[in-house]
């Protein structure tokens, strides 16, 4: 059985938390900041889990994460 590519764009976006949960960054910080509100950019700068629902399709992206 061949080894399985790992998708190198998804690789970049998810971590693995000690407890197996997948972590991922927040979207919308990357430009057209100046309209947003400090406290929204703030809440943008923390990592977040994914949800459960996706689990499947990220471990199909990541199969040695």
């Amino acid at each position: 059985m061949p080894k399985i590519k790992t998708h190198r764009g998804a690789a970049k976006r998810f971590k693995l938390t000690a407890s197996g949960k997948i972590k991922r960054s927040k979207a919308f910080k990357s430009h057209l900041l100046e309209h947003k509100s400090a406290k929204r950019t703030r809440g943008l700068r923390t990592a977040t889990l994914v949800a459960g629902t996706d689990h499947r399709n990220i471990k199909t992206l990541l199969p040695y994460l």
